[in-house]
């Protein structure tokens, strides 16, 4: 193991920024994922997912702060840094003219560290055509191929931005199956962006929401997962709720009922509702991680 890979996060942005106009897209973002984590990048449409991670690929140009990959500056050593790195886009930027086996040709010329043997038992395992035109290829295909690509040069970090957008499941499944394998022979970094978050909840060991280009939630998944709890209350005839215990994202009430989201949920929480308000038929309800990040985000629109 290099001495990089030993002592920094592989994937670093220190109070990243970039603005379009007046309006930030990404804001003072500042995140560290270790080595070897999964990483689920969530957020709504607009929420600056792939402002940050084309900053990261040295595409934009940060207006301020800092992104480093593996230890080194993006920008600073951009040629170094993507030969680390297997980056799969929503938008896959393939000459459609060549066939399967020119673009694999072209990539192997490219790259130190390409793998003819983990390339080949990739394009088997997807069912890649070599002779086929990238013309020919489906969009579900194509994301394959462009997977393909990013793995065979044996990356240390890999990007994926809405890589599986449009897909029918099957080929979800089928893409996120070869996501898996890889992960499973060997300690990669992985940044994933997805709006299908239980693919997100299947594969992300941890996870990180933005919102407006600012982090709300930064942790492992099961401890987001698990700390995070739906409360139904009924409250007193002639009650109205006041200050919500610590920890709520968010909050509904109508008539009695009163619905809360509470991350960092404990038994001190219920404890403050019935000292507090009385509360009357408390209800305590898991979340799927679809539900906590739909809870965050209302709730910060709400509080906005």
């Amino acid at each position: 193991m290099t001495d990089d890979r030993a002592g920094s996060p592989a994937i670093e942005t220190i109070e990243l920024t970039k603005r379009f106009g007046d309006k930030p897209a990404v804001d003072r973002l500042s995140l560290r994922t270790p080595v070897g984590t999964t990483l689920g990048f969530i957020g709504p449409n607009g929420a600056g997912k792939t402002t940050t991670i084309k900053m990261l690929m040295g595409m934009l140009r940060p207006d301020a702060g800092a992104a480093r990959i593996m230890g080194a500056d993006v920008l600073a050593d951009s040629a170094q840094m993507k030969q680390r790195v297997g980056y799969v886009p929503e938008m896959h930027f393939i000459y459609r003219w060549m066939r399967v086996r020119d673009v694999i040709g072209f990539c192997r010329g490219v790259y130190r560290r390409w793998d003819d043997r983990r390339c080949s038992e990739l394009l088997k395992l997807f069912q890649l055509e070599s002779n086929k035109r990238v013309k020919q290829l489906s969009k579900g295909m194509l994301a394959k191929l462009s997977l393909v690509l990013a793995l065979s040069h044996e990356p240390e970090v890999l990007i994926l931005d809405e890589p599986t957008s449009g897909l029918d499941p099957l080929i979800r499944e089928e893409f996120l199956d070869g996501v898996l394998r890889v992960l499973c022979e060997g300690e990669k970094t992985v940044l994933f962006s997805s709006h299908t978050l239980s693919d997100v909840q299947r594969i992300a060991d941890h996870v990180a929401l933005i919102y407006e280009g600012r982090l709300l939630a930064h942790g492992a998944t099961d401890d987001l997962v698990a700390g995070t709890k739906r409360i139904r209350a009924v409250l007193p005839d002639g009650s109205t709720p006041g200050e919500p215990p610590e920890g709520t994202i968010w909050q509904r009430v109508e008539r009695r009922e009163w619905l809360l989201t509470v991350h960092g949920f404990s038994a001190d929480t219920l404890e403050y509702l019935r000292d507090k308000y009385s509360v009357e038929n408390v209800e305590v309800g898991d979340l799927a991680l679809e539900d906590v990040f739909k809870d965050f985000v209302k709730g910060r629109r709400a509080s906005a």
